[in-house]
């Protein structure tokens, strides 16, 4: 019997580790969507929702800590643990830099853009589903299913330096645009670093399954 309570905590685990993921990835959209609506409200709820997200991260490590103490997990079970521990770590960076995002939303949101925005949500997309992928192998134990998440963290840099591009080309046309225009940088930056810690979580996720380590950041 405690066996079985030992895997319905070692399954519960995941679901956590996969709900926390949910609501990163809803917060890097709304983010996002804050921005090209010019929606100071919704930027400010993704702002305050940062704190639930922080508060389930506590709760998920307290679980982890638990499950190492009182279970003493050898092989692949230690791995299944420790490396929800990583991944959630990642997510709250990500959950942080969708904060970021947000409060650019409300630094400029009384100025009209400078230039529609294109890339920028093209790159949410494609960090989106770059996290659904390395979350969803993990509860899967899938490592190969990771592998996808090299080329699109390609995808995400070359969308960051034609962002870089233009936005350059606009400064140096228009000294007016430097303020806004340095402020969407940060965003497309941003989202290139949610991309790289969406990586993480797919290199954990090998780690986890086959004990050795690979790079998805190449």
């Amino acid at each position: 019997m405690a066996r079985k309570s030992y895997s319905e905590q070692l399954a519960g685990l995941k679901e956590d580790v996969l709900k926390m993921g949910t609501m990163v990835e809803e917060a890097i959209y709304n983010a996002v969507k804050s921005l090209k609506k010019r929606d100071d409200e919704l930027a400010q709820q993704v702002i305050d929702g940062d704190d639930a997200i922080d508060d389930f991260m506590i709760e998920i490590e307290d679980c982890c800590i638990t499950l190492l103490a009182l279970q003493q997990p050898m092989a692949t079970d230690l791995r299944v643990i420790t490396t929800a521990i990583k991944i959630i770590t990642d997510l709250e960076r990500m959950a942080d830099l969708a904060g970021d995002i947000a409060k650019v939303t409300i630094r400029i949101s009384e100025q009209p853009l400078i230039k529609p925005l294109i890339d920028i949500p093209r790159m949410m997309k494609i960090t989106q589903e770059m996290t659904r992928i390395s979350l969803e192998a993990y509860v899967n134990e899938a490592p190969e299913q990771v592998d996808c998440l090299i080329e699109f963290d390609h995808e995400v840099d070359d969308l960051y330096n034609q962002v870089l591009s233009e936005l350059v080309v606009l400064m140096m046309v228009d000294s007016q645009t430097i303020k806004q225009a340095t402020q969407l940088l940060f965003v497309a930056r941003f989202l290139e670093r949610i991309a790289d810690h969406a990586t993480n979580v797919g290199e954990a996720v090998y780690f986890m399954v086959r004990g050795e380590r690979k790079d998805l950041n190449q």
